[in-house]
């Protein structure tokens, strides 16, 4: 990024602040208005803090916004563009999300795929993907900090990090109830309640089941309402003691059981050398001769225990282990028949082979220990120190099968196993140097290791079996940050911040279909920040604003699916973004509220040469083709004749964008309620907008979505005795449109979810 650009960002933010502190136009005298925002905590950086006083570019998800978000069954793939820089996608559907903050994230579908957006729940990082979809329910809230956050929290942040806090037990009995019935008969129970049981125990129990119906119709075999199903459980228990006046100890039992179908992935949806959904798409319809379910079970725990050593140190220990099994199975080409079997054998489209696959984790145990020390006499030093430790046992079992041949009978098959390691030192300070200046920085020093094998017994297509291959990756990283924090009143802050974060070397391979393990190096990332904070109009305007630049250094990338159907990872050189987010929530009248947030993200994969395969469908790549001329490497533009004599080896990707990055994200909501004797009549609407999206490293026509809005409405009665009732419709404007596709085969995409609406129920007390 030119230093005249980033000149530019940084007028635009400051004006953004300083315009709202000068201008007397919706200022009114304190006694007269009395509506106002409330404050918002964070633990940001693992204390409690007014979120205007963090030198990090937060948003939070709290109240009637996260339920309005999820209604109708959601899964957390709710967030994607609800977020200013945030996109969440999956070819698991609801098992497997993958995060992007920044356009930092990862496309793969590897079962064991690292990611560089951890998840946090209830203090405990999720890092394998298959932990990361845990449902939403009983929550105080979702904080999304973005850039690194390597210091204070887990391992793998370079992207930032998404984190969840369950409700805790309290001293006041308290629960709620929550049912609603809607279209594909979709049903949602949720509930939780908690007390005192004596003066020094309290305890919380919270609970979430979600189903729905089929109604995507299967032609080929004419079962209808076959797809697209759902039943979910998920549970927590949570015992709170305190012991003494200085000790509380936190038990926190969770677990899920998720069973549906995997992603529905259609053949030939997309035209050659068109955007987009074609005219024969049909939502409700699929043809599959392959099987098509999803199994997840998972479980945990986790213990807190905190310990007031005296006025100014505070000891915290969090244990946490985790566990989960899932098997997956799909129809990979999306159609049926193959083009070998003659006319009227294959559809839809054209199908030049079968392809039906299984996905299984046979076992997945995370434990977790953190030990950390907080310091803070009320003075103008205050601290952080402690250390981590992480260990993943990971199981997993692969499959192929002949769909073609009776019973559809396994024909291949490979087993991994892998073991990774981590050990982590950590420290952060902060010291005020006024009143209106606070300069902050930390470390954190990394180990970590991950010992790799993978076996393949049975091979397709006559390859036979295949190993085993091992193999060991690890590195130690020192992750760090420095800020500056200026309050220039009590209600405008402007705060800098730098800061490094890194993701750990992977290695993969599935060898079903290949011979190739394949690794790649630690990433690194270093990204600069300064953004303005402001409390404006006697509260009744939160205007936050940022913007930012990082440079990622050995980025990891995956190829995934195309010419070679496989699953690869590498390293390009560099990878470069930049861009601004804002958020904003307004109280301008009293009943109104109003919330809106945007963000630019510009991003480039930066190498000298850069190859990678195109897709083994139809499409067209717009990237140019990269050649070998008797040794020499010779780039042709896109759609251009091969040179004579030469061997093509892919395309150069380097100048293109990360993958699932859009430039434009933005989202609003507005709540109005009509006040009546014994509660009020609401309205709630939220909309965002995610722009122009490619799939692949590659950059082609066929294999991305341009932008479009989604939208929700609810309208309700909520009563001052705690019952409310309302009606509500997600996707309202029923946008169907891609959010993936597979490229190997022919021109498969899948889909965002459809249009629905339903009645709630819930009761407060």
């Amino acid at each position: 990024m030119s230093l005249k650009t980033l000149l530019k960002l940084s007028v635009a933010v400051t004006a953004f602040g300083t315009s709202f502190s000068v201008s007397p136009a919706l200022a009114q005298d304190a006694e007269q208005v009395t509506h106002r925002l409330p404050p918002v905590v964070t633990t940001a950086q693992r204390v409690e803090q007014d979120a205007q006083d963090v030198p990090i570019s937060i948003t939070t998800l709290s109240g009637d916004k996260l339920s309005n978000l999820k209604a109708g069954g959601a899964d957390i793939r709710f967030l994607s563009a609800r977020v200013p820089s945030v996109v969440a996608e999956s070819s698991f559907g609801r098992a497997f999300p993958r995060f992007y903050i920044r356009g930092i994230g990862n496309t793969d579908f590897d079962l064991n795929a690292s990611q560089p957006v951890s998840l946090v729940y209830d203090d405990v990082p999720y890092e394998n993907p298959i932990l990361k979809g845990y449902p939403v329910f009983d929550l105080e809230g979702i904080e999304v900090l973005r850039g690194p956050q390597g210091t204070l929290f887990g391992r793998n942040t370079p992207g930032g990090i998404i984190k969840f806090d369950s409700v805790k037990p309290g001293d006041a009995a308290n629960g709620y109830v929550r049912a609603s019935f809607g279209s594909y008969n979709t049903t949602e129970l949720e509930g939780a309640y908690g007390g005192q049981a004596s003066d020094t125990l309290s305890y919380r129990v919270s609970g979430l089941y979600q189903q729905r119906d089929g109604f995507v119709d299967n032609a080929f075999t004419g079962e209808d309402n076959r797809f697209e199903g759902y039943e979910e459980w998920a549970g927590r228990a949570q015992i709170l003691w305190s012991p003494f006046a200085s000790t509380d100890v936190l038990l926190n039992v969770h677990g899920r059981s998720n069973q549906g179908d995997a992603r529905l992935f259609r053949a030939n949806i997309i035209d050659q050398g068109q955007r987009g959904l074609n005219d024969s798409f049909d939502f409700e319809t699929v043809s599959f001769d392959g099987d098509n379910f999803l199994e997840q079970n998972a479980w945990g725990v986790t213990l807190r225990v905190d310990k007031d050593i005296n006025d100014a140190l505070d000891l915290t220990y969090i244990y946490g282990r985790e566990t989960a099994d899932v098997e997956s199975r799909g129809d990979i080409d999306g159609g049926f028949g193959a083009a070998f079997l003659g006319a009227g054998n294959f559809g839809p489209g054209f199908i030049p082979f079968p392809s039906e696959s299984a996905g299984k984790v046979d076992d997945l145990t995370q434990t977790t220990h953190e030990l950390r020390l907080a310091y803070d006499t009320g003075g103008r030093w205050r601290g952080q120190t402690g250390i981590f430790l992480f260990d993943e046992d990971l199981q997993i079992t692969s499959r192929s099968f002949d769909t073609l041949a009776p019973g559809r009978p396994e024909n291949g098959r490979a087993t991994r196993s892998s073991d990774t390691e981590a050990f982590a030192i950590f420290a952060s300070a902060a010291y005020d140097i006024t009143d209106k200046l606070t300069l902050a920085g930390g470390a954190r020093f990394t180990d970590e290791s991950r010992d790799f094998i993978v076996e393949r017994q049975v091979g397709p297509f006559g390859s036979g079996s295949f190993g085993p291959v091992s193999g060991t990756v690890g590195d130690e990283q020192v992750s760090w940050d420095g800020s500056a924090t200026y309050a220039q009143t009590d209600n405008l802050t402007y705060y800098a911040r730098i800061a490094k974060g890194f993701r750990g070397p992977s290695i993969q391979g599935r060898l079903v279909f290949g011979n190739t393990v394949s690794s790649a190096d630690s990433e690194t990332v270093l990204s600069y920040e300064a953004g303005v904070k402001s409390e404006l109009f006697d509260n009744r305007l939160r205007a936050n604003a940022n913007i930012f630049y990082f440079d990622l250094q050995d980025q990891q990338l995956t190829i995934v699916g195309g010419s070679n159907n496989t699953v690869a990872l590498f390293n390009a050189d560099a990878g470069e973004g930049y861009g601004f987010e804002a958020d904003l929530e307004a109280a301008p009248f009293e009943n109104l509220r109003l919330t809106a947030g945007v963000s630019y993200n510009k991003t480039e994969i930066k190498d000298d040469l850069l190859i990678a395969p195109g897709c083994g469908a139809p499409c067209t790549v717009l990237d140019p083709q990269v050649f070998d001329v008797a040794g020499v490497i010779t780039q042709v533009a896109p759609g251009g004749a091969a040179p004579a004599g030469g061997t093509f080896l892919g395309y150069n990707i380097s100048g293109n964008s990360f993958p699932n990055a859009p430039e434009w994200i933005f989202n609003m909501t507005g709540r109005y309620a009509i006040p009546v004797q014994g509660g009020e009549f609401f309205a709630y609407t939220d909309w965002a907008f995610k722009d122009e999206t490619n799939f692949f490293l590659y950059d082609s026509i066929e294999f991305g979505e341009d932008g479009y809005w989604q939208g929700g409405l609810r309208a309700g009665w909520k009563g001052d005795n705690g019952l409310d009732a309302s009606v509500f419709v997600r996707n309202i404007t029923d946008e169907v449109v891609l959010t993936g596709g597979i490229d190997f085969n022919n021109l498969t995409g899948f889909v965002n979810e459809p249009r629905t609406w339903g009645v709630e129920i819930g009761y407060h007390f």
